[in-house]
This record gives structure tokens, C-alpha cells and sequence, in this order.
């Protein structure tokens, strides 16, 4: 059985209409915790080959790049079940940002933007909507250096690149301890080195925070604490403060920001370990 996250709809919808925000939570709380009593085990993913990249479906691909895939990258690597990756993910790869139609590949694409024209969309129109819900945002080559087809082929590929390959791939993030990459590292060691984030209980906290997803992993006496501010704005605990955590003997073990702030950062993950 698998919890497909991909179904959902666009950063800028959780901003607008709360409900879609609260229904990816409570879909992650009912196959979490549903499949936890029945001894089952989950494939959790954000994106697959027929989905727009999650940073730039999610997240804030322009303003909080970084912030918001390791965010994304968090919330789903310390849940039960096992994570998967799907390729350019870990360097945090958007959405191809094309400027023509025809740079696009997918038949689906091409035919709604025709469809589009039909109804009274402008050309420009017609693209934006065509570049937020492609099947070809999932599509691009992996983006391995900054070289020429962002060192994927020594000949031009059947589709393009987006331009930020030069500052988001394999070569450039591998040198950069702070890059989304490296932060996708650190998640795969915690899940190798920590029982509990495979082996732990789960259960929801913040459960009517509009702007938070948070769950609790226990096993024995350890216990984990992951917090996720799911917009791009300054968001605040409800249950209990980064204070509060911290007075009951919670540490940090992992975070897209440095150090802890009063509230949660835009797009701050916190992880917190007793």
C-alpha cells in the first residue's frame, strides 16, 4: 500500500484554502497511524513521473528554495514506512519553467493548451496554467553539473532542462554543506543509524494548526518531535512552544534554519530528540 502525497494541490492553495492543507493531514495521520495498527508498512512520497516537482508544487521555489524542499524532504524521511526518492529530488529540482509551448513533450500538455486557446485563454494564460500542472515538470533530465544539457548527454536531450540547472545540480551541491543534497544525506544516515524513525509509534500533534504539520515517534524512552511550518510565513505552535520542548529536555537533532527562533521560520522544519 502506498500514501501517493502528489494528489494534492499547489503551495499557494494550503495559503488560500486551509481545508487542503487540513485534508493532507489528516490523510497523513489515517495511513500513518492506520497502518501502524495493522503492522503494515508504507511508500511515502511527494513526486513521481507524471507530478510537478514538490518544492515548486508545495513549496516556494523562487523565495525559500532551500528552506522549503528540506522542509518537504523532513516531513516525509521521519514517518513511518520508507521514503523514496525520486530522481533530482534530493538536489531540490523545479519545475522546468518553459517560456514556449513548444519546448513541451507531453501530448497531454500540448492538447490542454489547445484546449485552453479554445476556451478564451490568452497564449500567456494558457502557459502558466500548462507550467504549474505538466507532466513534463517530471520529467527534465537530472541536472548533474552546469556544463551544456546540464551534463546529462553530450547531445541535446528529447527535452530541455529548466535554466537553474547552473545552480542546482550534483557538482555544485555536493561542494555545499548547507545545499539540499546534503541535507538528503543527513536524512538517509538518521534513518540508518535511529531505530526509532523506522521502528517507533507515531501520533499527530498540532492537529488544528492551519499552518503546521508536527507528529511525535516514540520508541521505548526516546522520542522524536518533527515540526514542519508549511508556509512562507512566520507560524506559531498552539499545543506547546519551541520553549516548551526545550524545558522538557528536547534537543535539536536536525533543522533547515540555525538555532531556534521564537516561532517557526518560513517553511522551518525542527526536529527535536529526548
Amino acid at each position: 500500500m502506498t500514501f501517493d502525497s502528489s494528489n494534492f494541490i499547489t503551495s499557494k492553495f494550503f495559503r488560500q484554502y486551509g481545508v487542503f492543507f487540513f485534508a493532507l493531514k489528516k490523510l497523513f495521520e489515517t495511513w500513518q497511524v492506520g497502518m501502524a495498527k495493522a503492522n503494515g508498512w508504507n511508500a511515502v512520497f511527494w513526486c513521481n513521473h507524471d507530478q510537478p516537482r514538490a518544492v515548486s508544487r508545495f513549496g516556494d521555489d523562487k523565495n525559500y528554495h532551500n528552506e522549503s524542499a528540506k522542509m518537504l524532504a523532513a516531513a516525509i524521511h521521519f514517518m513511518r514506512g520508507t521514503p523514496y526518492i525520486y530522481q533530482g529530488e534530493e538536489l531540490g529540482m523545479t519545475n522546468a519553467d518553459y517560456i514556449s509551448i513548444e519546448q513541451y513533450r507531453d501530448v497531454e500538455s500540448l492538447n490542454y493548451y489547445k484546449i485552453l486557446l479554445k476556451q478564451g485563454k490568452s497564449k500567456s494564460e494558457a502557459l502558466k496554467i500548462i507550467g504549474e500542472r505538466s507532466r513534463d515538470n517530471g520529467r527534465t533530465p537530472m541536472q548533474w553539473s552546469a556544463e551544456k544539457y546540464a551534463g546529462f548527454s553530450s547531445v541535446e536531450p528529447w527535452i530541455s532542462s529548466p535554466d537553474n540547472f547552473t545552480h542546482f545540480n550534483v557538482v555544485v551541491e555536493e561542494r555545499d554543506e548547507n545545499s539540499v543534497l546534503n541535507f538528503y544525506k543527513q536524512l538517509v544516515r538518521l534513518r540508518k543509524s535511529k531505530k526509532i524513525i523506522s521502528d517507533g509509534a507515531i501520533d499527530f500533534l498540532e492537529r488544528d494548526n492551519p499552518n503546521v504539520l508536527a507528529y511525535r515517534r516514540t520508541l521505548g524512552n526516546e522520542e522524536l518531535i518533527v515540526i514542519c511550518n508549511f508556509l512562507g510565513v512566520e507560524s506559531k505552535l498552539a499545543e506547546k512552544t519551541l520553549a516548551d520542548y526545550s524545558a522538557q529536555g528536547h534537543k535539536k537533532l536536525l533543522g533547515n534554519y540555525d538555532g531556534l527562533a521564537e516561532n517557526l521560520r518560513p517553511f522551518e522544519v525542527v526536529v527535536l530528540e529526548k
